[in-house]
């Protein structure tokens, strides 16, 4: 089959997103399909354009009105689509429904070419709290027209629990994982602190993340343990990517004062490749996200779980996830604005004897391979 995995982005070398939809393109060509990867970026010469792996579709040119085209010319993309026989197109949501979106899938439905979206986070209004008044207003747009669009569609494809969404049925599958792209963890001894308990957590923070939660759990541990023991070791909490200067002056350091974590919690800014392993094998257990609630999501199946997973490393979280929420090397943290109790931690740790390598195998059955012919199962 002939299929336009459709972004309406550039990519990002070291970002979790660009690497995702990446192995989403791997995924469908693992299963014997003819993809072409389409999206917008900038040329070497500042020019707005429309790519299909890596060859320019359209040029825009450079300038404001560049802009407004790329925004609403989606011609180049369905005359490619027709000329090449595209059978299914499979775009990413961008919180960008609009007329001449909506007209573009039209035509494509018109012509015989099968569509979805993928929404990666649903419900997504309440994420958009805290952006700029450009970005609100996007939003605003977007909710007048993504009736209409996902109308064109033959369904939404959602790693929440919804049955609908928008008016739309919807395909329900996980988040996936790439085995050859996440190396196992091997835990390394610490010589400075041999019995402590390291924690890691990977993101570009947000306030879904909660950190803060660790961070003040952190700091009530120490006030109750403020010499450490072998029942009570010293913890640490390193951060890896991402903070945004407001959220650190804002959110962790009033906690770190107030607690006088400053030697307690690492940030290590962001990490690739074997740096980022470096740090996880320093570590021995793993945060996910502890905030979902902040942004009025209880189900959904998040990316960073299945990393954790796939590495090997036991990990905590808040919101509800059927892949995850019984396995034995998970523990789950309440929904609420509550600390993260620590010593439940490192009693959970003391006792924890799972294999990195059998953690692993829990989620062969979310390879991406697998998770992406569960959406053409369904529309075709």
């Amino acid at each position: 089959m002939k299929i336009l995995f459709l972004v309406y982005h550039g990519f990002s070398e070291h970002s979790g997103i660009s690497k995702k939809i990446h192995y989403q393109v791997k995924g469908l060509r693992e299963n014997g399909h003819d993809v072409r990867l389409c999206y917008y970026d900038f040329s070497p010469e500042g020019h707005r354009c429309r790519y299909v792996d890596g060859k320019v579709l359209k040029d825009y040119g450079p300038g404001r009105w560049a802009a407004v085209c790329q925004r609403i010319d989606y011609d180049c993309i369905y005359d490619y689509c027709v000329r090449e026989g595209i059978e299914f197109v499979y775009a990413r949501c961008f919180q960008n429904a609009h007329p001449w979106l909506i007209s573009f899938f039209k035509k494509l439905r018109k012509a015989g070419v099968h569509a979805v979206t993928e929404i990666p986070t649903y419900p997504y209004d309440q994420e958009f709290a805290h952006f700029e008044w450009k970005v609100r207003l996007g939003l605003k747009v977007d909710q007048l027209f993504r009736e209409r669009l996902y109308k064109q569609m033959d369904a939404v494809v959602t790693f929440s629990d919804a049955e609908r969404i928008f008016g739309q049925r919807t395909i329900r599958i996980s988040n996936g994982v790439d085995f050859d792209s996440i190396p196992l963890h091997h835990p390394t001894a610490n010589t400075q602190h041999p019995t402590a308990l390291h924690l890691i957590g990977v993101a570009e923070v947000h306030p879904w993340h909660a950190f803060d939660r660790v961070m003040t759990g952190l700091g009530e541990y120490y006030r109750q343990h403020p010499s450490p023991n072998t029942q009570h070791p010293a913890v640490f909490f390193h951060v890896v990517g991402g903070v945004h200067p407001h959220r650190m002056k804002t959110d962790f350091e009033p906690i770190i004062r107030e607690y006088g974590l400053q030697d307690k919690v690492i940030f290590h800014g962001q990490l690739f490749g074997d740096e980022l392993t470096k740090v996880f094998n320093q570590c021995q257990f793993a945060i996910g996200s502890l905030g979902r609630h902040r942004s009025g999501i209880t189900f959904i199946k998040t990316l960073k779980n299945r990393e954790y997973a796939t590495r090997g490393i036991p990990f905590i979280y808040s919101e509800q996830d059927s892949d995850f929420d019984q396995q034995p090397y998970v523990l789950k943290a309440p929904a609420d604005e509550s600390p993260v109790d620590i010593q439940q931690i490192v009693d959970f740790m003391a006792h924890f004897t799972m294999k990195p390598e059998d953690i692993r195998k829990t989620v062969e059955h979310l390879k991406w391979k697998i998770q992406m012919q569960h959406v053409l199962d369904a529309v075709f």
